[in-house]
């Protein structure tokens, strides 16, 4: 009975639906020129109606495809859907237009935008409650931030967005090879010394010359004493030497019998 019930009642708000009882909301847009509709997108975007801006953004590209303020909609709304917390649409938007455009003037600030996005919105929003590490979280968006900060600064070195692209760029390589240790430290703690030693030597060969190459090294040694490899122990321990003499890594050992890398 309760099933009849329900599909009465659809029934019933359909047909007042038809009847014109509840008719559909007003396009307040018609009639609106070019300029208009984009003044009154980038007033809803400056006063952080974001959602509002899109709706106008998109009405602007629909009507007026191949208008002055088409090309410069695709970028706004880019940028809105950023600021609106959809960071996925935001990047579909700036690959569309970089694809469509790829000599427009502005696109390197579109490249840079691609880059912004995943840079700051990888953390998502319990990170930023939780104020968690970025070197804690998954790569994904570091790497595709960092590839569209190179892209950018590879395509148009000249660029004004290039100097803080290098500046994010090498932010993003150090945490990425803090993320490294991260994962390193944890399977020194259960043991898998193997898998420390693996993930410590890929920080120390693809993020070299980063702070987290000293204690990538020191994480072989130790790794490498655990397993027997006293070879490798003694090769990533010369590195070591060679490089980080004054380590803080070697103060507690240095004076004692037993190797520096046994007392930790």
């Amino acid at each position: 009975m309760r099933s009849v019930a329900v599909i009465a009642a659809l029934i019933v708000i359909s047909l007042i639906s038809g009847c014109g009882i509840f008719p559909e909301e007003k396009d307040e847009t018609i009639g609106w020129s070019a300029n208009k509709l984009y003044a009154e997108a980038r007033d809803a975007l400056n006063d952080g109606s974001y959602a509002k801006s899109i709706k106008y953004f998109e009405k602007l590209e629909s009507r007026y495809p191949y208008g002055r303020y088409a090309q410069q909609a695709q970028i706004d709304i880019a940028y809105a859907y950023w600021k609106d917390q959809e960071p996925a649409s935001a990047i579909a938007a700036c690959d569309r237009f970089i694809k469509l455009h790829p000599n427009h003037p502005n696109v390197d600030y579109v490249y840079y935008l691609r880059g912004l996005i995943n840079f700051n919105e990888n953390l998502g929003i319990l990170g930023a409650i939780s104020n968690q590490d970025m070197t804690e979280r998954d790569p994904k968006g570091a790497r595709e931030s960092f590839d569209a900060f190179r892209e950018l600064i590879t395509r148009f070195p000249d660029s004004k967005y290039s100097p803080d692209a290098i500046l994010r760029m090498k932010y993003l390589v150090n945490a990425l090879a803090s993320l490294e240790l991260h994962v390193a430290r944890y399977y020194m703690k259960r043991g898998a010394y193997l898998a420390a030693a693996n993930r410590a030597q890929y920080a120390v060969l693809n993020y070299p010359d980063t702070p987290a190459t000293e204690e990538a090294l020191f994480i072989m040694v130790k790794a490498y004493d655990a397993l027997g490899l006293t070879d490798l122990r003694d090769d990533a321990e010369r590195v070591m030497r060679k490089n980080f003499p004054n380590s803080e890594y070697y103060v507690r050992g240095l004076d004692r019998q037993e190797p520096w890398w046994k007392l930790w």
